[in-house]
Formats: structure tokens, sequence, C-alpha cells
């Protein structure tokens, strides 16, 4: 048995479970799952055993019970200080920072009307709501890390930044956004993850369908 458990939703649907998943996996952090699908009595009736806020996901670690994608990493990188952290460089960890609590609370219009759905066929969506101003400030916020680092990954090395725009990526690849070639680039470095590929493969396996999280045409 693993020293940690990470609990998750639906693996096709759960952008904020990838998050954490993703950071652990890349760091070669071992640990079980627990997997408790979404708008389901099974998720209402287990979840709060885990996760006080009654959401995914969350880490088990002996007594300790965190929540949150975002504390469930600074749980880990602190637990674990040889996983992949913040930029070395103060200016880059600076940016890095910033662009992970402006995705933390922020791409509201990307989040609302494009659902990750990594078990959809890509196809090219239209454009709704406001999404084109906040493409383009993706263009900014992931062009600048990119300039200033020099990649390949957005501050340099694959790190935290990285796992936490990895559903941003899943949701450009399946709606066919549109962004620049640089940009597509990017996408496509994240998407070819081993880890990535292991959860796209899981997510592609499962059945379960929560309707609020399924593309509708208006």
């Amino acid at each position: 048995m693993a020293e940690l458990t990470l609990v998750i939703g639906n693996k096709n649907y759960s952008s904020w479970s990838l998050r954490a998943w993703l950071y652990m996996k890349i760091n070669d952090i071992h640990f079980d799952e627990i997997r408790l699908p979404l708008d389901t009595p099974q998720f209402q009736r287990e979840i709060y055993q885990y996760s006080p806020s009654g959401r995914v996901p969350a880490l088990l670690h002996g007594d300790v019970r965190v929540w949150d994608s975002f504390a469930i990493i600074a749980y880990v990188y602190r637990t674990f200080p040889d996983s992949a952290n913040w930029p070395k460089d103060k200016v880059l960890e600076g940016m890095a920072i910033s662009a992970v609590m402006e995705m933390h609370a922020g791409f509201m219009e990307l989040r609302n009307h494009y659902p990750m759905n990594c078990r959809k066929t890509p196809f090219k969506a239209p454009l709704r709501g406001k999404v084109e101003s906040e493409l383009s400030r993706l263009e900014t916020l992931w062009g600048d890390m990119l300039a200033a680092s020099g990649g390949p990954w957005l501050c340099g090395d694959l790190g935290i930044v990285d796992a936490y725009f990895a559903p941003v990526c899943m949701r450009i690849h399946t709606y066919q956004l549109p962004v620049s070639e640089r940009l597509r680039e990017y996408v496509e470095r994240v998407l070819a993850l081993p880890a990535m590929q292991e959860w796209i493969a899981a997510a592609r396996a499962e059945t379960d369908v929560v309707d609020a999280d399924e593309w509708k045409d208006e």
C-alpha cells in the first residue's frame, strides 16, 4: 500500500483532479488512487470522509487530509523536496506562481463553455462567450513564459505550472480552439507526456456520463 492516497473524480471530466494527479505522476511519487464518479449517489455518500469541502481532489497522508488541487501540490512539494518545484530563477518563479493563481481563479469562459472531455473526438467548436479574450490572454501568458525561459516547458523545466495548465491543453485539443503554432506545439508536448497518455487512456475507458460536462450545441 502506498504512503499517499489521492481521491479523484472521473478522469474524463475532472480537470482539478488531473492537476494534482499529473503533478505527482511526473515526479514519480507513488500513490494509491480512489476514484469517485461525479454526480452520483456514491460520490455524495463517500466524498466527505475524504474531503471536508465535498470536492475532489483530496489527498490522504496518514492522519493528514489535504483538499484542493493547489493545496495538494503545495503539500506534496514540501513533503517531497526533490519533486519539481517553482523555477529557481526569481523572475520565472514570479511568473509561474502568478500564472498558476490566475488559472486557479480565472479563465471562467474557457472553463464554463468548454468542459474538459478527454473521451470526445476532437472537433472545431464555435467560439462562445468571451473565450476569444481569454485565448488572447493565454497567448500572452504562455508566450511570455516560453520567451523568458526558452522552453520547452513554460518555465524551462517541467513543473507545477505545466501540470496546472494541462486541462487547458486538453480543452484546446478537444475543441480545436484557435491558438498560435507555438502554443499548439506546447499543447501537443503536454499531451504527449506518458502520464497524460495514461490519464487519457483511462478516461476513454470510462463509461460514466456527466450530462452537465458534455458539449451541447446551441
